[in-house]
């Protein structure tokens, strides 16, 4: 555990405020697997009983190093509060039918990621465990460490069912582009801060690399519809406006903005400057010459253009916002068939307050992914960690990286304090009384999604088509009630 002991010296160097990290250096003995009475995996070690709990995410897929990641970081998760770590982390492609499956059939897991999109109707599932007393009561540090509108923001009738990520909790979005390649083509990318703005300069990068510059996957580009509250109904083409004091819940694929944004993607994939395959690509590649990202401006030299293995830029698109669906884009729930509730969130405690333990989920395994400096900052060996640190925990205890000439996570704390509040800050839509009508309505959304919002298909008629199908669902049903309900949270 030697290198425990060295991010202890270097973690209190740097002043990073870090819990208890006693006994981390202590070397530990043979340790015997078995099963205790509930049937749950435990482990004795030093006279431990050490309750193994399996945390699944979305990311890139598991680590190539997970086995040797997952000895360091259980020899000290034993140690500190007697829990072993399985991880499960699901390629983004797989993600949606994992996690459905996973909630639908009760399956085997203690912690799962999860966000607005799914939040809600998995805790009207019953699939998670309210966990209002006790992370209050159990774990007061780690309730402490979110700030309280979080905590807020997360409650489905009045009760907390997750941990809210403290990371970038506001929204803002940013072009990313390959400064070298941009800078080929005589670029004045900062200028460029609207969608169709793009659309000469990708023209050249398309042609001059006979390539398409603006590579989607099946999601397509859904960040246009990021202006728009979806009151965490799950339905993206049901929302309203983010600044409109009318708070008029509407049809948001409708919507002349909207609308607009969606030709300009038509026209860029009828020109190549959207891949071909868009609607059916499982994964991004890991190069895109120009790409829509949701961060903070020094991503681009932290985690874009390293990711990419080039120097990158990012221009902001548009304002920052916080609203419900931001607050609950990163969230930890613990299952309602967990065993072992308390421990979870005394790992999620540990995660959220324990920098040594943030930093190995975050960065990877030391001496392999990245390395300590001796002033307790992080140098990256390597971009083959394949865990997104945005599912994980709070981003303000993540070691900075010795090359930021300032700290990036004060950045994200400056947007978070400025991003402007959504009109529907604090509502949560209950849609237990036309649940099967939006249920119906978001599998036809889902059928229609990755053409309309990758540009494959015209988007004024593909939309019409889309609407009709989900008035004839009982969409005109769900709006009514959203807007009754608005009306009278807001009277």
């Amino acid at each position: 555990m030697k290198k425990n002991l060295k991010k202890v010296v270097a973690t209190a160097l740097s002043a990073i405020m870090i819990f208890s990290m006693v006994g981390c250096g202590s070397d530990k003995g043979t340790v015997d697997s078995g099963k205790n009475a509930t049937g749950s995996e435990t482990s004795t070690n030093e006279n431990k009983d050490i309750v193994t709990l399996k945390w699944v995410q979305v990311g890139s897929g598991m680590p190539s190093n997970y086995d040797a990641w997952k000895e360091n970081i259980n020899a000290y998760l034993a140690d500190k509060i007697g829990v072993n770590l399985e991880m499960e982390v699901v390629s983004w492609g797989d993600w949606d039918n994992r996690r459905s499956v996973m909630v639908n059939t009760n399956g085997e897991y203690d912690i799962l990621f999860t966000n607005s999109g799914t939040y809600a109707s998995d805790v009207r599932l019953g699939a998670f465990y309210d966990i209002s007393d006790l992370v209050q009561t159990e774990t007061k540090d780690l309730y402490a460490s979110i700030p309280a509108d979080y905590w807020e923001a997360s409650k489905i009738d009045g009760k907390v069912y997750a941990v809210p990520t403290y990371k970038d909790s506001s929204m803002t979005q940013y072009f990313v582009w390959d400064k070298e390649l941009a800078d080929k083509y005589n670029i004045d990318y900062n200028s460029l801060t609207t969608l169709d703005s793009l659309t000469s300069a990708l023209t050249t990068m398309k042609e001059g690399e006979n390539t398409a510059p603006f590579v989607l996957n099946s999601l397509g580009l859904d960040s246009i519809l990021a202006t728009y509250d979806q009151m965490s109904a799950g339905l993206a083409a049901l929302g309203v406006k983010y600044d409109d004091e009318t708070r008029t819940v509407v049809s948001v694929l409708e919507q002349e903005d909207i609308l607009d944004q969606l030709k300009t993607l038509n026209g860029w994939y009828k020109t190549g400057i959207i891949n071909s395959d868009a609607a059916t690509l499982a994964e991004n590649p890991a190069y895109r010459s120009c790409f829509v990202a949701q961060g903070w401006s020094m991503a681009a030299s932290t985690t874009w253009g390293p990711q990419m293995g080039v120097e990158a830029t990012a221009v902001q698109w548009g304002k920052t916002i916080v609203s419900n669906d931001t607050v609950r884009g990163s969230l930890s729930c613990i299952s309602s068939s967990s065993k072992n509730p308390q421990k979870a969130l005394e790992l999620l405690e540990l995660v959220n307050t324990d920098s040594f333990v943030r930093d190995a989920l975050y960065y990877g395994l030391e001496g392999e992914n990245f390395e300590y400096t001796a002033d307790g900052k992080v140098n990256k060996l390597n971009a083959d960690w394949t865990m997104a640190g945005y599912t994980q925990g709070t981003f303000f205890n993540v070691s900075q990286l010795a090359d930021d000439e300032v700290n990036q996570w004060n950045e994200v704390k400056e947007l978070n304090a400025n991003a402007e509040p959504s009109v529907l800050l604090g509502f949560t839509f209950d849609y237990s009384s036309v649940e099967d009508q939006l249920s119906n309505c978001v599998e036809i959304y889902n059928r229609y999604r990755s053409e309309i919002l990758t540009g494959t298909k015209e988007p004024v008629a593909e939309v019409a088509a889309m609407m009709k199908e989900m008035r004839a669902a009982g969409f005109d049903d769900i709006m009514a009630v959203a807007q009754e309900q608005v009306n009278a949270t807001y009277k």
